[in-house]
C-alpha cells in the first residue's frame, strides 16, 4: 500500500482493520469500510451467496506497523513509570502501581463515583496517620494522550480525590506547564533528571479506609538495594 495513504489512515480505520481480522469478516458495508476496500487493505469475498471481507497483505502490514508503534508507545510510557516510582522509593516512600481507586467526581446532585488508575500513587514511609500524604503521579508520554486526559476534567478530579498532591510526568517536548490545570504539579522528565516545572498545591487528606483496604490487598513497587538505604533511614528523618 502506498505510505500516503497508510499515514491517512485514523485510528477509526485502524480499529475496524482489527476487528475485520478478528471476525469472520461480516461487513456492515460503511463509509470506513469504503475507504478500507479502496486502499486495498480489505477483499471482498463471495463464498455462495456470502459475501465477507478479508484483510489483505498490505492490511497485514499496516497492522503490524501500528502493533510495533503501540508496543514502542507502551515501552516508554513504563519505562517512565518505573523511573517515577524509583524517584518516590528513593524520597522514602512506599509506592504503588496501577491501583483502582473509587473517587468521588463532580458537586451535589450531579457528583458521582468514578475510578481513579493514577499510574504511580504513593505514600511516605511513617507509622503516624497524619504524615502519610499520598502523592499521584500520572504520567504522559505523547501529546495527544496528555489533550485528551485534559478534555475530562472527571479524570483529573479523580485523580485528586485520593492525593494531597497530584502530579502531571511530561516527556519532554510534549507540553508545558501552562497547559496543565493549577490543581496539579508539572514535571518533565530530562535525561538527567525528572525537573519540576510548577510544584504541586498541597491539600490535607486524611486516606478513607477504602483506600486502606485496596492499599492492603495489592503489592508495593519491590525495592532496589538503592531505595533500601533511604527507607532505612533514621525514624525522626522519615517523620519530618
Amino acid at each position: 500500500m502506498p505510505g500516503e495513504a497508510s499515514r491517512a489512515l485514523s485510528a477509526l480505520h485502524r480499529r475496524r482493520l482489527r476487528e475485520i481480522w478478528r471476525s469472520a469478516g461480516w461487513p456492515c458495508q460503511d463509509l470506513i469500510e469504503i475507504e478500507l476496500l479502496a486502499a486495498g487493505l480489505l477483499q471482498r469475498q463471495r463464498d455462495g451467496g456470502r459475501e465477507s471481507l478479508r484483510v489483505t497483505d498490505a492490511g497485514i502490514a499496516v497492522l503490524a506497523a501500528t502493533l510495533q508503534k503501540h508496543r514502542a508507545a507502551r515501552d516508554a510510557h513504563e519505562a517512565l513509570v518505573a523511573r517515577v516510582a524509583r524517584e518516590m522509593q528513593r524520597a522514602g516512600r512506599v509506592v504503588w502501581r496501577g491501583l483502582a481507586l473509587r473517587a468521588k467526581v463532580g458537586e451535589g446532585d450531579d457528583a458521582a463515583w468514578a475510578m481513579a488508575m493514577p499510574d504511580v500513587y504513593s505514600i511516605r514511609h511513617t507509622t503516624v496517620e497524619d504524615y502519610v500524604e499520598p502523592v499521584a503521579h500520572e504520567i504522559k508520554v505523547h501529546r495527544a494522550d496528555l489533550l485528551s486526559d485534559l478534555r475530562r476534567p472527571e479524570k483529573g478530579q479523580a485523580y485528586l480525590h485520593n492525593s494531597s498532591q497530584c502530579w502531571y510526568v511530561l516527556r519532554e517536548g510534549i507540553g508545558e506547564a501552562d497547559d496543565i490545570p493549577a490543581a496539579f504539579g508539572v514535571m518533565v522528565a530530562r535525561e538527567s533528571a525528572l525537573e519540576v516545572l510548577r510544584p504541586a498545591p498541597r491539600r490535607p487528606l486524611k486516606l478513607p479506609f477504602a483506600v486502606w483496604m485496596v492499599l492492603a490487598r495489592a503489592t508495593p513497587e519491590p525495592l532496589d538495594d538503592e531505595s533500601q538505604g533511604w527507607l532505612g533511614a533514621p525514624l525522626d528523618a522519615a517523620l519530618d
